[in-house]
């Protein structure tokens, strides 16, 4: 009888082990050449239905790679890790490429999106990530480094990253403006900011190890 009742605890041992083992690092990537992902914001939501109110997690998260690319997600679940683990996947489809030049964005620009409203501006070297709450994870996960960027909308940490996203997205690279323009980029770019974003697009310069 004992033996049988082991048999029967097998099955839903194992299921647990796999959900703990689901549950373990719910912030992974997946993918080796991005972070793991960052929670801006988990917040508990109520539904109220016949027989009371049923409760469930939000999670809002952030993940790039550190060198330009950024996505945002919003999971749900019953569970945070599981929210989590929503989110993450969603913020993995949702990724995009920033235009970086050295440490910073290429020109000002504005997002919006609902009630959010936020103004990103570039920065001098050293001068950091001069931004709070959903803005700061966003500009740091992008591999932005030297930013200014100031809330002028709703503060809800929803409407902020959105619009943060929305003002990323809307970034021109240099030689798109210029093909736009009809002409070269040497023509209408500054020779400085040119240099750096082409650099930028290079990557950074790794040195060999000598044997």
């Amino acid at each position: 009888m004992s033996d049988h009742q082991g048999q029967g605890q097998g099955p839903r041992e194992r299921g647990g082990r796999d959900r703990e083992r689901e549950f373990a690092n719910p912030r992974a990537s997946g993918d080796a050449s991005l972070r793991e992902s960052r929670v801006i914001n988990i917040n508990r939501v109520a539904k109220v239905v016949k027989g009371g109110r049923r409760f469930s997690f939000t999670a809002l998260v952030v993940i790039g790679d550190g060198a330009g690319r950024v996505g945002l997600g919003y999971g749900k679940a019953k569970e945070v890790p599981l929210a989590i683990q929503k989110g993450t996947e969603e913020a993995r489809k949702n990724l995009f490429t920033v235009p970086l030049t050295a440490s910073t964005i290429i020109h000002p620009v504005i997002g919006e999106m609902g009630a959010g409203r936020v103004l990103i501006k570039p920065a001098a070297p050293g001068t950091g990530v001069i931004a709070g709450g959903a803005a700061r994870a966003i500009l740091e996960e992008a591999g932005i480094h030297d930013v200014l960027c100031k809330s002028l909308g709703s503060s809800n940490h929803i409407n902020v990253a959105r619009a943060t996203i929305a003002g990323l997205q809307a970034l021109k690279r240099p030689d798109e403006v210029a093909r736009l323009r009809g002409l070269s980029p040497e023509e209408f770019v500054p020779k400085a900011l040119w240099e750096s974003y082409k650099a930028t697009r290079r990557g950074p310069h790794v040195p060999e190890e000598v044997a």
